[in-house]
């Protein structure tokens, strides 16, 4: 997941390892943690598989330092690769991993999105009805909790529901040479 996210901000602009671990912070501290002791040998991985190069690598003087990274052409494939796949991971990281992927949205065709905002609505749908199924407890905090994670799902359904009209709105207004 944090790939896919570095990959998606180096799109926007060329960033060193300090500038990187803020922008997650700010834009998806809801969907990652990160430190550096991911971010840079990730970027070390990345700049060996082709993925992103070294532009700059800058002075320590006011506050300036580290390396400058931006991401190259198979970065470009490898991100908009990640952002299409449907990966088999846990609830939770399947969850982080759509907020991460709708962050960057806007770098995507309104029919690839309408695919991924279905396939996560499907997902929860199937996951809200396991939920459904399970037995209340008679233990009074387990089953307040379970009880607030099917209203999380349901929130999250009808957010997907919202998300979904509004593509479908822009595929309707989009001129048919465009499509």
């Amino acid at each position: 997941m944090l790939k896919l996210a570095v990959l998606g901000l180096l799109q926007r602009e060329p960033l060193n390892g300090y500038r990187l671990k803020q922008q997650l912070e700010m834009f998806m501290s809801c969907s990652i943690c990160v430190n550096y002791g991911a971010i840079y040998p990730l970027l070390k991985r990345m700049e060996e598989q082709g993925e992103a190069i070294l532009c700059v690598e800058q002075g320590q003087e006011a506050g300036q330092c580290g390396k400058v990274y931006e991401i190259t052409s198979l970065g470009k494939k490898t991100w908009y690769q990640e952002m299409l796949a449907y990966p088999h991971e846990s609830w939770v990281n399947a969850r982080s991993r759509f907020l991460i992927k709708f962050f960057f949205f806007a770098h995507l065709l309104p029919e690839e999105r309408v695919q991924l905002i279905e396939h996560r609505l499907m997902s929860c749908r199937l996951r809200l009805a396991e939920k459904k199924v399970l037995e209340i407890t008679d233990d009074l905090y387990q089953a307040k909790l379970q009880k607030r994670v099917v209203e999380v799902i349901k929130s999250e359904i009808e957010w997907l529901v919202e998300q979904l009209q509004t593509e479908h709105l822009q595929l309707a207004q989009t001129p048919t040479s465009a499509k």
